[in-house]
């Protein structure tokens, strides 16, 4: 049994589930702490966090991860208990194994062997790791980035180990993401008999045309990078609790994930402004949960698909796709941010699983990652 395969089936047994890390970060630290990194707790609130650093020196390699899983769903239908590990026909199930245990995994063992390898590496290697992106994200990684930032720590390369891969490992790296900006809108209407609607005020039938209108509305053409921005409506609520009531209010919550064509700003005036040409009294309430980013070239790029073709054999394809991660609060310091990680066709199922000959390869490709910067050959820029 590998390392890589070992520490994960450790990391699995824990009932991290978010926010909670359940001992992660210390089984981790226990681990790289000999090899010379400082372990720092920036805890906030109820999530736990880490950022655990060898060497002081430019320039400065990230791997970032999670170590809280999402709740395991309908337990009756796992085929083994999600929180012990279990391998069946070439696979590891449980909870966390692709999202983003597995990864974690991976590159702690490709950290250890490339320490062991090259002990006066150029550059320093830091890992980052929250309990805190499966929820609300509040009090993970944004918090830690802004630490950093105060104290003028800087980042030049980040890999988050989210699952990238498609249908192998290595064939697919997220070298940006798009922005997510989230609505609550509550349009106010008059309560009523449904017998004598005029003498009411339905806002169900005052929102439709708008919402009508706002799904049509084609916010942009997207990009070479990116899709056009989508919005999509995820609730519609309202009643009084009869059925010959008319409502007071209608609550609508919606979603955009935008392209770097927009901005959060262009987004919110342009919606207002459909809602008022339909006269509507309304309350509007965002929350903007990442900002689009976009690494479009350089040296982490570089040397991961140079990694990919080494040990894999094939070329790997850049792309934008998925929800958003952690990257979003790293990527606007200026460092070059991109995701690779286990397949992500069973993440937040039922049976979640790795292939532990997957799990091997991508610890690999991280390791030649690490030598393809910061081996004792390269030069410190």
């Amino acid at each position: 049994m590998s390392n890589t395969l070992e520490l994960l089936k450790d990391l699995i047994r824990r009932e991290s589930v978010t926010p909670n890390d359940a001992g992660c970060l210390d089984l981790i630290a226990s681990r790289l702490t000999p090899l010379g990194f400082v372990d720092e707790r920036l805890n906030f609130g109820d999530t736990e966090n880490s950022w655990m650093r060898r060497g002081e020196v430019k320039p400065l390699f990230v791997f970032l991860g999670h170590t809280d899983v999402v709740p395991v769903g309908a337990m009756h239908l796992w085929e083994s208990p999600p929180f012990e590990p279990t391998i069946r026909d070439g696979n590891l199930y449980g909870r966390g194994a692709a999202d983003m245990k597995g990864g974690i995994a991976a590159f702690i063992t490709a950290v250890e062997r490339f320490v062991a390898k090259n002990p006066h590496h150029v550059g320093s290697i830091a890992i980052m790791l929250t309990s805190d992106e499966e929820g609300a994200a509040t009090h993970g990684v944004v918090k830690v980035v802004d630490v950093l930032e105060k104290r003028g720590d800087k980042i030049d390369w980040c890999l988050v180990g989210e699952p990238s891969s498609d249908k192998k490992i290595g064939d697919v790296i997220r070298v940006g993401r798009r922005g997510s900006l989230c609505a609550n809108l509550t349009v106010h209407g008059i309560q009523g008999h449904v017998a004598y609607p005029e003498l009411a005020d339905n806002p169900i039938h005052n929102v439709t045309p708008a919402l009508n209108e706002l799904i049509k509305e084609v916010w942009d053409e997207g990009n070479q990078f990116f899709p056009p921005t989508r919005l999509q409506i995820s609730n519609i609520n309202s009643g009084a609790g009869a059925e010959n009531i008319i409502p007071a209010n209608a609550n609508v919550q919606f979603n955009l994930r935008f392209s770097t064509e927009l901005t959060d700003d262009i987004i919110k005036q342009r919606t207002q402004a459909i809602l008022d040409r339909h006269g509507l009294k309304y309350d509007l309430v965002w929350r903007l949960s990442g900002n689009p980013f976009l690494t479009q070239n350089g040296e982490l790029i570089d040397a991961t698909h140079r990694a990919i073709q080494s040990v894999t054999g094939f070329e790997t394809l850049d792309d934008t796709g998925g929800g958003t991660s952690d990257g979003r609060f790293v990527a606007p310091t200026g460092a070059q941010v991109i995701e690779l990680g286990a397949l992500n066709a069973s993440i937040h199922k039922v049976n979640e699983h790795i292939g532990v000959g997957e799990l091997e390869v991508l610890s690999q490709i991280y390791e030649q990652i690490l030598v393809n910067l910061l081996s004792t050959t390269k030069k410190s820029t």
